[in-house]
């Protein structure tokens, strides 16, 4: 099973292959360039150099949300357009499932995904290290920081936290919350191998799509339209109002 799997979620893009659970080649930057610069040429020029086709991919695995709305978009369409050039199904993953699955072998431990929500939140799940799977904990949400460290404080064992979010969750939380560590550098950033990773379980339960209904998951209203709403919510009260002073 050949896995082609994109991650864009964050400021960090890569691509990853994966045949048969080993991941056979991987391209990373974290250099500030927008996605939709760097991703398809990181995919072609990392299937080329690794003398593969993408006529043999089996499955176009993507970072489907939560995660940046603009480099979800990308992540998505991009996907999208290598599923349909070749009539491919796509693994729609979780964003925090995936940064998850690299640290795994953390057996026992309790990986705790962060991601950098704004407005004092996060993007946030929450997992048991089991070796060779995982044992979700907490669902994909967004929380605040102050919700995440009450939850946490009911957790006795070693907590490791992961994400682009790590270090904000980590700063805050660490005077409340006991036995909480971050994840090693090289570990903390979302990879494509664990977008690949988390992929082989979404094939394994079924839970694969067609490029056509592949949609990005976001779990929170865009700033954009969280200031259409409070619009229209004003503008709803000013003439409430009116008709109320008449």
């Amino acid at each position: 099973m050949n896995i082609l799997a994109l991650e864009s979620s964050a400021s960090a893009c890569s691509a990853a292959l994966c045949r048969d659970g080993v991941l056979v080649a991987q391209s990373f930057q974290n250099n500030g360039l927008t996605h939709s610069r760097t991703l398809l040429p990181m995919v072609h020029d990392m299937l080329r150099n690794g003398g593969e086709r993408l006529e043999d991919m089996d499955v176009i695995a993507v970072a489907a949300g939560p995660g940046s709305f603009t480099g979800l978009r990308i992540g998505v369409a991009a996907a999208k357009g290598l599923a349909w050039a070749g009539d491919k199904l796509c693994a729609p993953c979780s964003t925090l499932e995936s940064m998850a699955w690299p640290l795994a072998h953390l057996e026992g431990r309790l990986i705790v995904c962060a991601m950098d929500a704004r407005r004092k939140q996060v993007y946030n799940a929450v997992f048991r290290a089991g070796g060779d799977r995982l044992e979700r904990v907490a669902p994909d949400r967004a929380i605040s920081l102050a919700e995440l460290g009450e939850e946490l404080k009911n957790f006795p064992e070693r907590k490791i936290v992961v994400g682009d979010g790590a270090q904000l969750c980590y700063n805050t939380l660490l005077e409340t919350v006991s036995n909480l560590t971050l994840a090693p550098v090289h570990l903390r950033t979302q990879s494509a191998w664990g977008v690949a990773l988390a992929a082989e379980k979404l094939i394994a339960c079924g839970g694969l799509v067609s490029g056509q209904v592949l949609a990005p998951v976001y779990h929170r209203l865009s700033q954009a339209e969280r200031e259409r709403l409070e619009r229209e919510q004003n503008t709803k009260f000013t003439i409430e109002g009116d008709q109320n002073y008449v």
